[in-house]
C-alpha cells in the first residue's frame, strides 16, 4: 500500500461494522475497570446491541458494495452475508452467556470484549480479497477465542481446552502462512484476484507442482479452522473443555468464516486450477464425515457427541465446496445458516442444563426433561430433528440443496456416501431424543430452573430461525444466490 494512501469516506463506510466492533470492544474493556458491580450488568446489553448496530450498518454498506483499503479487501453481498451471519451469532452467543457467567461467578466486560473483538476477525475473513488479509483475520479470531476457551481460569477444564486450542492452533496456523509465502513466491502476488490473473494467463502460468504444493499448505491451515480430518482431533476435546457458551461459539462464527475464506481461495482465486484441489476436498469430505459420525456413536458426554457430531456437519459443507459450482456455494453459505441455527440452539439447551461447574453434560442427565421440561425438550427436539435433516426444518433443505449440488456435479459416490452418513447420524440423534422422553430422569437430580430470560430469547430465535429456513428456504437461499454472484 503506498505510503501517502488515504482510504475515502465510502471505503471508511464499507469498513464501519468492524470499525464499531472494535470501538465497542475497548470500550467494554475501559467500562470493566471503572464501572462498580452493579454497573457490571449492562456490559452485556452494550456488547448485545454494538453486534446489532454493526449489523444494520453491514446491511448499510452493502448498498455501496466495492474494494476497500487498496482492494484487500471487498465488500460485496458474499461478503454482508456471512459479515451478518457471524455477527448473529455473537448476539446469540452473548444471550446464551449472560447467566452461565452468573451462575459461574465470572462476570467480566473482558468475556464480551473478547466476542467482539473474535467477530471482526471473523468479518475480516469474510471480506478479505488477500491472503495476507485472511492470515489477520485468522489470528484475530483464533487468539480471542484461544483466551475465551479458558476463560474460566480456577477450572482445569477450560485451562486445557485453551492450552491444546492454542498449540494445535498456532501449528496449523504456521502451515497456512508458509503456503501463503509459497503462492507469493510461485505468483508474484498474494490478492486474490491477481492470483486469479495468474492461473488464467497461460504463458505465465506457474509451475502445477508448486502451485499445488502451495495451495495444499493453505488448506491445511483452513482445514483446521473447519475441523475437517484429519486435522479434527482438537474439536472434541477442546469442545468438552470450554464454557458450553463458548463451546456454541467457536461451532460456529469461526467455522463459518473459515469457510467464507475457503470458498474465496477456491472457487475465485484457484478456480482455474480446480482440477488439483477437488480430488483432495473428495477424499477430505468422505473421511470427515465417516470420521464425524461414526466416533458420535460411542459418545457419553452430549458436548462431546456434537463436537463430533459438528465434524461430520463439516463434511457435508465440504460435499458442496466439492462440487465446485455456483449452486454447491449457494448450498454451503445455506448450510452455514442453518447449521448455526441448530447448533447454537442445541448449546443454549446444554448450557440450561448444565448449570453451574457443568455437572451435568452426560447423556444420561437428559432423561426425563420432557416432563420436567417439555417446552425446553420440545425445543431441543426441533434441534436434534433439524441436525438429522428431517423436513420442515432447515437442515433438511440444507442437506437437500448439498446433495443436489453434489449431483449437479456427477459426484454420485460423493452423494451415496452422504446419504449413508446422514442415516447413520440419526441414531445418535435420535437416541438423545428418547432419553429425554423415554427415560426417568436420574434419582437424587436436583430441580432443574426455568431457563433465563436470554436463553429463552436465544431459543425462541434459533427454533423460529430453523422452522423458517425448514418451511421457506427461498428466504435465505434467494440472498445466498445473489452472494455468490462473484462464481463465473
Amino acid at each position: 500500500m503506498p505510503g501517502n494512501y488515504m482510504p475515502s469516506a465510502a471505503e471508511l463506510f464499507r469498513f464501519s461494522p468492524e470499525l464499531l466492533l472494535t470501538a465497542a470492544g475497548t470500550l467494554l474493556m475501559i467500562f470493566e475497570a471503572i464501572t462498580s458491580p452493579k454497573q457490571k450488568r449492562s456490559l452485556p446489553v452494550f456488547a448485545f446491541l454494538s453486534l446489532l448496530a454493526a449489523l444494520a450498518l453491514a446491511v448499510a454498506a452493502s448498498s455501496d458494495p466495492g474494494p476497500a483499503f487498496n482492494r484487500m479487501l471487498q465488500v460485496d453481498g458474499f461478503a454482508t452475508f456471512f459479515r451478518v451471519l457471524v455477527m448473529a451469532i455473537g448476539a446469540v452467543t452473548i444471550l446464551i452467556s449472560t447467566n452461565y457467567l452468573k451462575q459461574a461467578e465470572h462476570e467480566g466486560g473482558e468475556f464480551y470484549s473478547l466476542v467482539l473483538f473474535s467477530v471482526v476477525g471473523q468479518c475480516l475473513m469474510a471480506t478479505a480479497n488477500e491472503l495476507i488479509m485472511i492470515f489477520i483475520g485468522i489470528e484475530v479470531s483464533s487468539i480471542a477465542t484461544y483466551v475465551l476457551a479458558g476463560y474460566l481460569r480456577d477450572d482445569k477444564r477450560n485451562n486445557e481446552a485453551a492450552l491444546k486450542y492454542f498449540l494445535l492452533g498456532s501449528f496449523a496456523t504456521a502451515f497456512l502462512l508458509y503456503g501463503v509465502a509459497w503462492i507469493y513466491g510461485t505468483t508474484g502476488t498474494t490478492n486474490l484476484s491477481g492470483v486469479r490473473g495468474v492461473l488464467l494467463d497461460p504463458q505465465n502460468a506457474p509451475n502445477a507442482i508448486l502451485i499445488s504444493v502451495a495451495l495444499g499448505l493453505v488448506l491445511v491451515g483452513l482445514l483446521f479452522k473447519v475441523s475437517a480430518v484429519p486435522f479434527q482431533s482438537w474439536a472434541p476435546d477442546v469442545y468438552q473443555g470450554a464454557p458450553a457458551p463458548v463451546t456454541a461459539f467457536m461451532a460456529t462464527g469461526p467455522k463459518a468464516a473459515a469457510f467464507a475464506a475457503f470458498l474465496r481461495i477456491t472457487m475465485w482465486a484457484f478456480e482455474p486450477v480446480k482440477n488439483h484441489w477437488i480430488p483432495v476436498l473428495w477424499f477430505t469430505a468422505i473421511a470427515t464425515m465417516i470420521v464425524g459420525n461414526f466416533a458420535a456413536l460411542r459418545q457419553s458426554n452430549v458436548k462431546r457427541l456434537l463436537a463430533y457430531s459438528s465434524i461430520a456437519h463439516a463434511g457435508y459443507v465440504l460435499v458442496a465446496l466439492t462440487a465446485a459450482s455456483k449452486t454447491g456455494t449457494e448450498a454451503a453459505m445455506f448450510y452455514m445458516v442453518s447449521y448455526a441455527a441448530m447448533n447454537l440452539g442445541a448449546f443454549a439447551v446444554i448450557a440450561h442444563v448444565a448449570r453451574k461447574g457443568e455437572r451435568r453434560v452426560e447423556i444420561d442427565d437428559f432423561a426425563g426433561l420432557g416432563n420436567r421440561q417439555p417446552l425446553t425438550a420440545a425445543i431441543f427436539t426441533v434441534f436434534l430433528l433439524s441436525l438429522i435433516g428431517v423436513p420442515l426444518t432447515g437442515g433438511f433443505f440444507a442437506k437437500f440443496y448439498v446433495f443436489k449440488a453434489a449431483l449437479d456435479s456427477q459426484l454420485i459416490a460423493l452423494t451415496i456416501v452422504g446419504l449413508l452418513n446422514s442415516a447413520v447420524a440419526a441414531f445418535y440423534y435420535l437416541r438423545l431424543i428418547v432419553i429425554m422422553y423415554m427415560q426417568p430422569a436420574p434419582e437424587g437430580v436436583d430441580t432443574l430452573p426455568e431457563p433465563s430470560l436470554g436463553i429463552r430469547t436465544a431459543l425462541v430465535a434459533c427454533s423460529l430461525a430453523t422452522v423458517v429456513l425448514g418451511v421457506f428456504p427461498s428466504l435465505v437461499l434467494d440472498i445466498a444466490g445473489r452472494g455468490a454472484s462473484f462464481i463465473r
